[in-house]
């Protein structure tokens, strides 16, 4: 069974391809996938890599955890479950999620 694996800290120039180049080092990867900002379209700095077994994955994370990439120490851990998230944001009363609105000006206010 496959096992996907968290990948932080990475050069925002890094692409796709160099990371399934790097984590078949270690094993088969069954797929690789960067995270961008979904407004310019650049990378986060972190994105996921699914192995295809489980003890290929331990090896990566092993492997990789702290491995000098780019000029960058990479953080490697066994992804965590997706939580199901809230709305988020603003209420239809104008107020976020911690109670902050905005009040006349563009300042921000608390209720």
């Amino acid at each position: 069974m496959a096992t996907k694996l968290f990948v932080g800290n990475l050069p925002f120039n890094t692409t796709n391809a160099d990371l399934e180049e790097l984590f078949s080092q270690a094993g088969t990867v069954a797929s690789v996938n960067i995270i961008a900002d979904k407004f310019s379209g650049k990378s986060r700095g972190f994105g996921f890599v699914e192995m295809a077994d489980s003890r290929e994955a331990q090896a990566a994370i092993e492997r990789f955890s702290g491995y000098q990439f780019q000029g960058r120490a990479l953080t490697v851990n066994e992804a965590k479950p997706q939580t199901e998230r809230s709305g988020g944001g603003r209420s239809s009363s104008g107020r976020d999620d911690r109670g902050w609105g905005k009040a006349s000006g563009g300042r921000e206010r608390r209720w």
